[in-house]
C-alpha cells in the first residue's frame, strides 16, 4: 500500500464500526483525510480492534510522524541547573524516555475532534492503543484519576518510551493555596514514577495553563521549584526539560531558568 492507500483504508475501516456513520466517506484531498482520520480516531470508544488495523496504523504513523523526531537528550542545560533544559516545540516530537501528558480525569484521551489540546494530539500521533490501554487502567482503577496524581503507559507510536499521564488542578476564580499544592503534586508524582520505572529523561508540557485556567506565571514558578528541589533532595541525575509551545512561556521560563 501507499501512504495514501493506507490512510483511506483506516478511514474506511474506522467508519464501517458505527452503522451512524454510513453516510460519511473519505474527502478526496489529502489534507482533508487528514483530518478526518484524526476526528475519527479521537471520537473512537476504547474498544478492541483488529490487528491488521494497528498494523496499518503503526506504518502510517511511522511515515507521517517519523522524520519529525528530536532528541531531546541533546539539549544544552540552562545556566540554573545541569540537569535541565528548556525547548519550545511539539512535545510529541521529543526522543525521550518519558513525556507528560496533561490529562483529564477520565484519562482516556480527548474526544472532541482535532481539539488542539496536548491531551488530543499525543493520543492522536500515538495510535489507538494508547486509549485502549488507558481505559484498561482506568478500569481497573474503578473510579476517575484524582488530581495531582500520576498514570505511566506505553507511548507506543511516538517517539519518546512512555507516557506519563496527570490530572492537574482547575482553576475556576481565584487561585488558592490547594490549586498551587495539587500542581506541585503533578510534578513530584510524575518525578516519582518516572523514578521508580527507570526513567532517565522526562519531559514536562505546562500542566493546567491550558484549558484548565492556572495563571502561566506562577505554574511556571511552581513547575521549576518543584523540579529543582526534588532533584537537589534526591541527587537524581534524571534528565528534565520544560517543553513550551507558546511564545508567553518561553519567556516566563527563560526568565525563571537564566
Amino acid at each position: 500500500m501507499t501512504h495514501q492507500e493506507k490512510r483511506i483504508y483506516l478511514i474506511n475501516k474506522l467508519l464501517s464500526e458505527d452503522k451512524s456513520y454510513s453516510g460519511y466517506s473519505s474527502p478526496r484531498d489529502e489534507d482533508g483525510q487528514r483530518d478526518f482520520l484524526r476526528a475519527l480516531m479521537n471520537v473512537r470508544p476504547a474498544v478492541p480492534i483488529e490487528e491488521g488495523f494497528l498494523r496499518i496504523q503503526d506504518e502510517y504513523l511511522s511515515e507521517e510522524y517519523g522524520g519529525e523526531a528530536v532528541d531531546a537528550m541533546s539539549f544544552p542545560p540552562c545556566p540554573s541547573h545541569k540537569s535541565i533544559s528548556l525547548w519550545q516545540g511539539d512535545i510529541t516530537r521529543l526522543r525521550i524516555d518519558g513525556i507528560v501528558n496533561a490529562a483529564n480525569s477520565g484519562l482516556c484521551g480527548c474526544f472532541r475532534p482535532l481539539h488542539n489540546c496536548i491531551d488530543n494530539i499525543i493520543h492522536t500521533k500515538a495510535g489507538v492503543q494508547l486509549r485502549l490501554k488507558c481505559n484498561e487502567l482506568m478500569s481497573a482503577q474503578g473510579y476517575e484519576e484524582p488530581t495531582g496524581r500520576a498514570k505511566l503507559t506505553p507511548a507506543y507510536n511516538l517517539p519518546s518510551k512512555y507516557v506519563l499521564h496527570t490530572v492537574g488542578p482547575i482553576v475556576q476564580g481565584p487561585l488558592t493555596e490547594e490549586h498551587e499544592e495539587l500542581l506541585a503534586s503533578c510534578y513530584l508524582s510524575c518525578l516519582k514514577l518516572a523514578e521508580e520505572n527507570g526513567l532517565k529523561g522526562l519531559a514536562f508540557c505546562c500542566i493546567s495553563t491550558g484549558v484548565f485556567m492556572f495563571p502561566a506565571h506562577r505554574a511556571a514558578e511552581i513547575a521549576t521549584a518543584t523540579v529543582k528541589s526534588w532533584l537537589s533532595e534526591t541527587g537524581n541525575a534524571m534528565k528534565i526539560v520544560f517543553n513550551v509551545f507558546k511564545d508567553e512561556d518561553l519567556a516566563i521560563y527563560t526568565k525563571l531558568l537564566g
